[in-house]
């Protein structure tokens, strides 16, 4: 015997055949992101507000954690180690490289998951789905500027003031937000499918503070394995591009950037082509 729905149940979720599917060509992504900027805006004030609320240090949380960090490495490296800075006072040495991984590895903590902790809202807007892990980017940026304040407190306690190259850190800026993208989109994507990778997540990103030179500098790593090493990891060059310029008043190994520009700009690539070709099948694993 056949039986009737009741019409005023309202179901929690839409049925499967009418789960948000699209078919998203590569060469719209960029158009179709800046269309949805302002959503993008939406979702990270919203996170912005759920991250502060009702947290009685606020935004000083944004700072806690890099000077913590500064403090840790000021005390081990500066005492027990023998970290050459060329003259630079150590706490500066090591938070010009900590709010960029900060940012890098903040962005990818929480962008790299926000597919799979927001798969009911992914499934229900019609959007492309790069305004989430973007959104979570755009939160991190705010706190990672919050915590460049501190940057600026540093140089006046240290007496130290930035060098005229300073503006040229603009250039591996651009190569930092381009690589932190790329990761997170490729992490984000690849997470919804195989969701182990968020229990890795955090091991990885911890082998990536060591394998990365913020606690020391580039220099300790052999020069002809310096190309690969930008090619491998391009926060590499960039972090040792913000101290040549904004500290030594060099301009920064060229070489080097080219080299983590270079790796970056595939990644990007093969991050947003990887993204959209998945992303069809977010609904079906949902």
């Amino acid at each position: 015997m056949s039986t009737t729905s009741d019409p005023s149940i309202i179901p929690d979720e839409p049925p499967d055949a009418l789960r948000f599917h699209r078919h998203a060509p590569l060469l719209s992504a960029p158009r179709e992101i800046y269309r949805a900027r302002l959503l993008i805006r939406a979702l990270a004030e919203r996170e912005i507000r759920a991250q502060y609320k009702q947290a009685a240090l606020g935004i000083a949380w944004a700072v806690i954690t890099p000077v913590m960090l500064m403090i840790v490495l000021t005390v081990f490296f500066q005492r027990v180690g023998s970290i050459d800075t060329k003259g630079v006072p150590y706490s500066l040495f090591a938070y010009i490289g900590l709010v960029p991984w900060n940012f890098f590895s903040g962005s990818l903590t929480t962008g790299g998951l926000s597919l799979v902790n927001q798969m009911n809202l992914v499934n229900k807007l019609n959007c492309p789905r790069e305004v989430f892990p973007l959104s979570s980017i755009t939160v991190v940026a705010f706190n990672s500027t919050i915590a460049g304040v501190v940057l600026v407190l540093l140089f006046a306690f240290n007496r130290f003031a930035p060098r005229g190259t300073t503006p040229l850190a603009i250039l591996p800026f651009v190569v930092q937000v381009l690589f932190t993208v790329a990761v997170t989109l490729l992490v984000s994507c690849t997470t919804v499918y195989l969701r182990d990778l968020r229990h890795a997540l955090p091991i990885l990103l911890q082998l990536g503070f060591f394998a990365t030179p913020i606690a020391y500098g580039i220099d300790t790593i052999a020069e002809p394995y310096r190309p690969l090493y930008a090619l491998l990891n391009p926060m590499a060059p960039v972090i040792d591009s913000y101290r040549q310029t904004v500290l030594y008043g060099n301009a920064p190994d060229w070489g080097l950037l080219g080299c983590g520009a270079l790796s970056t700009a595939v990644l990007l690539l093969g991050a947003l082509k990887l993204f959209r070709r998945l992303e069809m099948g977010f609904a079906d694993v949902a």
